[in-house]
């Protein structure tokens, strides 16, 4: 059978990446490849989601008072067991745990990365076959390596991230992930059974024509972002407008096509939220590093969203994110 060396695998990508750098441990794709194995495991399941009893709700709710799903509980469980049992990980934050794990044995306490993760965004939409995923994002440690984790090391604002990615779980199973050098997607190819490089280098594009928002909130959102709604409905196409409304109801796959084709995303606070539902650790900021990494910008209509400080693991915000120059059209409004 003939093999095409055109194609790469997220495992010798990592490693030529790391080739890249010799001085560099290999910690940092360890971790990643970690995480590509939990995703192939969240994957078969989503995949076979009807035919087996892991559909529907747990019974449980989590720190967040939602339903918790039982594919929910599969995926946490997953992407904590892999990164327990890795060399490359000290502890995890997780939004549907009420407190972060720190995995205090000898091994792990010498690893220099925590990770936060939601494990499966958009869980609402299980039962009914719509495109969910997972949202992740790595930091490095700042207490001393050879001891356990603290919590200072996951209470970091998004610029300390050292990686970010999400997997999305659609017509195909994708990973996207973000360092310093860039943005890159590779999908799962089943015939072989591992992740490969599709989307090399990807940049967001300066300018969309689609706004994502839910509108069964517009009356409850602030005037600034009622008006720029209105604009983006009745914008003339001297303007490049109108905007074509699109929202699916899972964030990874709303952001995930505007990195592609250009848009912009608003999650803004409502009267009966004005904190937003959005979380900071687990959402907002590795979407926000992806985002400036390609080319984007994120904020949460006062800050950028890399720049919060964060108090809380369950942190909220608001948050706006896409094309740069539909930011700058959006702040526009926010700012008068």
């Amino acid at each position: 059978m003939a093999i095409n060396r055109k194609i790469q695998t997220l495992d010798e990508f990592t490693i030529q990446q790391l080739r890249d750098f010799p001085k560099a441990t290999g910690e940092l794709s360890s971790l990643l490849r970690d995480m590509g194995l939990a995703a192939k495991r969240v994957h078969v399941e989503v995949n076979k989601a009807g035919l087996v009893d892991i559909l529907g709700d747990a019974g449980t709710t989590n720190v967040q008072g939602e339903e918790v799903k039982k594919l929910d509980v599969y995926a946490n469980n997953q992407f904590m067991g892999v990164l327990r049992h890795g060399i490359s990980c000290a502890g995890i934050g997780s939004e549907e745990l009420d407190d972060v794990v720190v995995f205090d044995d000898e091994i792990s306490n010498q690893s220099k990365y925590v990770c936060l993760f939601d494990p499966l965004d958009g869980s609402s939409n299980i039962d009914v076959n719509v495109s969910i995923g997972t949202i992740f994002s790595v930091y490095r440690r700042v207490s001393e390596l050879g001891k356990p984790a603290t919590r200072e090391d996951f209470l970091q604002p998004g610029t300390k991230q050292v990686a970010a990615g999400y997997m999305i779980y659609g017509s195909s199973t994708m990973m996207v992930y973000a360092t310093r050098r860039g943005v890159n997607g590779f999908t799962l190819d089943q015939s072989i059974g591992e992740f490969t490089l599709s989307h090399p280098d990807i940049k967001c594009p300066d300018k969309g024509k689609i706004y994502s928002v839910n509108h069964g909130n517009f009356f409850q959102y602030d005037e600034p972002v009622r008006k720029y709604i209105n604009v983006c409905q009745t914008k003339d196409k001297t303007n490049g407008g109108p905007y074509t409304q699109r929202y699916i109801g899972s964030m990874v796959a709303d952001v995930h096509r505007n990195l592609i084709k250009g848009g912009i995303f608003m999650y803004p606070g409502t009267t009966d939220k004005p904190k937003g539902k959005l979380r900071l650790m687990y959402e907002c900021n590795p979407f926000a590093y992806i985002a400036e990494i390609a080319g984007g910008k994120a904020t949460n209509g006062k800050q950028r969203i890399l720049d919060i400080q964060p108090t809380d693991v369950h942190q909220r915000t608001p948050m706006f994110i896409g094309s740069k120059l539909m930011m700058e059209e959006l702040e526009t409004f926010l700012n008068a």
